[in-house]
């Protein structure tokens, strides 16, 4: 049976293929809500945004603003964690059309007695509504519109604001179309805005020759701190497989007293929810997290689901594991590269629920430890499927926690997982160097569909990746890396002290660090600060001062006459906080430009003035035309301009 309806409710945004995934946001962020709304016919409309959060049983109600060519919107701001559900409602307004009638038939000059018995109606409906005082009032009015001698009177409280403005407020709604819930997925601050510091914790020893314990890494933590991150990355801790052991830069065999790959988990010690007896007990790892949080910082553990050949499963459950025609379980290979010392889990085993409930407990276990972040170790070979299930399992009982997923793979692959339910995606920033590059990839970022569900997270370099233009690098370009990556996104992480320190020795002829810690323990003097740490410290330290920068969408480009130099203009929502960013792209030699600044963006006209202060220097500037002259040394690459109102 088709319902009557009159009002066709079209072409919502956001929503992601159709409703099928939800999009995201953060506590406190709006979601702004436009869809295609329209009659049959000439009558005037009514259209409302719908919402409540999943633990609401009421709908809140906007109204929508016409924008013209049949498009309306509406905003609103999500303050609880969790889901909330939004929709649109459209109804033909009867009572505003026949106002609209009144208006125009009264401007004509005609006479409008059969209208003001038509309106009484309305009257009566508002009077339904209204409170005493008013109620008193519309009582008064029906008498009016219905006694011949108060006519002129009556017609112009029909055509009035008054009326009009009741008429809003009290809505009948006849014949109302409803379009889909839709749903937006909220999650607390940092998944939008973190600082990650990632360092291997068997690297930690204060003295050259020792394994790093937890303790060691206590004592780091004013260090972490100092330099302005809050979220402490660690490879994984879990014991490390024997057999077939890799040594040092990847060497298939490994020698006596080599260390292993962390990502090799798994030994006679125990697996996934063990630790690695050098780096302490339980009670150790407990403590460091609780000293972490006492410094600002949340230490976040890495999830790789995947066993060395002597991990316990691999005995206990043989059937999570694949096996070659000769028996051997088949080890892991991305080709050409082989991974002897690892196997993955067999995810189309016939017992997968088991493999799934059990990976699950993984996850919980560290949970009950006070982990609240995982960044998860090449989350794009296990079923998309799974990750969803596994993401909402621990999202129901715990929605503080985040998982970032570690996929540098291709780009729908990346951004399906971030559909599927993770909280930050790693990037393409690692190899995007050049202005067209990064302003065409951030573009895509900000200005598609991806702003909706996909948060990304720059990272300069990781153990993974020494990026060609970083070897070999001087520590200018070093900053201008950290620079970009603290300003045009959100989220942001480095794999030190290897970045800080400059120390980029690469494999010869590829993106790989020489004497790579994934393969044995490095000693650091975790004492040294240099002009590098300074600038992260400040540069974090901006960060935290300017919401502008604490998110990654609101961002426009601005024209620079100079392929070296970027700018580009930041603001949070409300617009009380803006920046306006300027970075030099050559590390070598000092360069200029004319900068036009985004005036309609800033609300101003050319001549108006603008009133900037340099974050990084404290120095003030009043720039009062369109273009303005900009210069930056390799000393200092960058500018961040906080715009102050005056």
């Amino acid at each position: 049976m088709f319902k009557q309806q009159r009002v066709v409710i079209d072409n919502i945004s956001p929503q992601l293929e159709s409703g099928r995934f939800f999009i995201k946001r953060t506590l406190g962020e709006r979601v702004h809500v436009t869809a295609d709304i329209l009659p049959d016919g000439h009558d005037v409309i009514q259209s409302e945004l719908l919402y409540k959060h999943e633990n609401q049983k009421k709908y809140s109600e906007v109204r929508m603003e016409h924008l013209g060519n049949d498009v309306y919107q509406a905003t609103f701001k999500v303050e609880k964690q969790g889901f909330y559900t939004y929709k649109i409602q459209g109804w033909v307004d009867y009572a505003l059309n026949w106002q609209h009638g009144v208006e125009a038939k009264l401007a004509d000059g005609q006479h409008l007695k059969s209208e003001l018995l038509d309106g009484i109606q309305y009257l009566k409906f508002l009077a339904k509504k209204a409170g005493a005082e008013d109620k008193k009032k519309l009582k008064e009015w029906i008498s009016k519109f219905e006694d011949e001698s108060t006519y002129e009177e009556a017609v112009n409280f029909a055509a009035s604001d008054t009326l009009k403005k009741w008429l809003l407020k009290h809505p009948q709604r006849i014949l109302a179309n409803e379009s889909k819930e839709l749903q937006v997925y909220v999650d607390r601050k940092k998944a939008n805005f973190s600082t990650w510091y990632e360092f291997f914790p068997r690297s930690s020893a204060p003295q050259e020759g020792q394994h790093g314990t937890f303790k060691d890494c206590e004592q780091l933590l004013p260090r972490i701190a100092k330099m302005g991150f809050d979220t402490l990355y660690f490879p994984p801790i879990h014991p490390i497989g024997e057999v077939n052991r890799k040594g040092k830069n990847n060497t298939v065999n490994a020698q006596e007293g080599d260390s292993g790959v962390p990502w090799g988990i798994g030994s006679k010690y125990g697996g996934h929810k063990s630790i690695h007896p050098q780096l302490g007990t339980e009670k150790d790892f407990k403590k460091l997290i609780k000293k972490a949080g006492d410094f600002g910082i949340e230490v976040a553990m890495d999830i790789a689901f995947q066993a060395a050949p002597d991990h316990p499963y691999v005995s206990e459950h043989p059937e999570w594991f694949r096996k070659r025609p000769d028996g051997t379980i088949q080890y892991a290979e991305n080709p050409p590269k082989k991974y002897q010392d690892i196997v993955n889990f067999y995810f189309e085993t016939k017992e997968y629920k088991a493999l799934w409930e059990e990976l699950l407990s993984i996850v919980q276990h560290w949970v009950g430890f006070g982990v609240k972040v995982f960044r998860v170790d090449n989350p794009h070979t296990k079923p998309y499927y799974f990750w969803h299930w596994l993401i909402s399992e621990i999202k129901k009982e715990h929605p503080d926690v985040l998982f970032l997923a570690e996929a540098f793979s291709r780009p729908k692959v990346m951004q399906q997982l971030a559909k599927q339910g993770y909280s930050q995606s790693y990037t393409y920033f690692t190899w995007r160097v050049s202005k067209h590059e990064l302003i065409e990839y951030v573009t895509e970022l900000t200005q598609t569909e991806m702003r909706e569900y996909y948060r990304p997270n720059f990272w300069p370099n990781t153990p993974d990746i020494n990026p060609y233009h970083l070897q070999g690098a001087n520590e200018s370009m070093h900053i201008i890396r950290y620079a970009l990556a603290a300003t045009l996104s959100g989220n942001l992480g480095i794999y030190g002290p290897v970045f800080e320190y400059m120390v980029t020795d690469a494999l010869p002829g590829k993106e790989e660090y020489l004497d790579c810690e994934k393969y044995e323990v490095r000693h650091w003097d975790w004492t040294i600060e240099n002009g590098l740490t300074h600038h992260i410290s400040k540069i974090n330290e901006v960060r935290h001062q300017h919401e502008a920068l604490q998110q990654t969408n609101n961002i426009k480009f601005c024209h620079i006459d100079n392929d070296h130099l970027m700018a580009f203009y930041k603001w949070n929502d409300d617009k009380t906080d803006e920046m306006l960013i300027v970075v030099s792209l050559d590390s070598q030699y000092l360069r200029q430009g004319r900068l036009q600044v985004p005036l309609q963006e800033l609300g101003l006209s050319d001549g108006q003035g603008l009133h900037i202060k340099d974050e990084m220097t404290q120095k003030e500037y009043h720039w009062y035309d369109e273009w303005n002259f900009v210069e930056l040394h390799p000393n200092l690459p960058f500018h961040l301009f906080h715009i102050i109102k005056d």
